[in-house]
């Protein structure tokens, strides 16, 4: 009897293929590959894209652009005051910030792309938070949010992890917090 995969698995698993493949996959390959339709293939993709995953659509099927080769979800806890600061300790030990996102208990989850991999690119960002209408999206939960962030190695990222807590800023998840919405990659 065949098993039927997790939403999370699903994805999991688009990835890896993506990441195999040496030409583009379709989303009808893709839902071959993982027993569901192309459709669900389709908001899969989209699901990715919001964790921050560069998956492309070209007119011959969905490729991966990364160069970095391990993903992790960290969730964080600080106040405006200290954004550079968390940014810089993941940039400087060779992260990338992908994306931030919060899980708000009234409007859920609500994420946006960063692709922050330089002191430039956050110096980009403060003054856009500065400057703009609008505020960093830690303010809507206390200062609570998640950020997935790219390395190019599962060492680099502990290196971060263990950063991030010496300087206070990383929190345990919740045990709801690590459902499939919120899986690392």
């Amino acid at each position: 009897m065949k098993t039927v995969m997790t939403g999370s698995q699903r994805r999991k698993k688009i990835l890896e293929l993506m990441r195999d493949a040496k030409e583009p996959l379709s989303g009808g390959a893709l839902g071959k590959e993982t027993g569901v339709s192309r459709q669900v293939v389709v908001q899969d993709i989209a699901l990715l894209r919001t964790q921050g995953y560069p998956i492309v659509a070209t007119a011959r099927g969905y490729i991966i652009n990364e160069s970095y080769k391990a993903i992790r979800l960290f969730k964080v806890h600080h106040s405006n005051e200290q954004i550079e600061d968390e940014l810089n300790i993941i940039i400087d030990l060779g992260g990338s910030v992908q994306d931030v996102m919060v899980n708000h208990r009234a409007y859920g989850k609500m994420s946006a792309p960063l692709q922050i991999k330089s002191r430039r690119d956050i110096q980009t960002l403060l003054n856009n938070l500065k400057t703009g209408k609008s505020t960093a999206l830690l303010n809507l939960t206390s200062g609570y949010h998640f950020h997935h962030v790219a390395a190019d190695t599962v060492e680099i990222l502990d290196e971060i992890e263990e950063s991030l807590k010496n300087n206070g800023f990383l929190v345990d998840f919740l045990p709801y917090e690590r459902e499939e919405d919120i899986q690392e990659g």
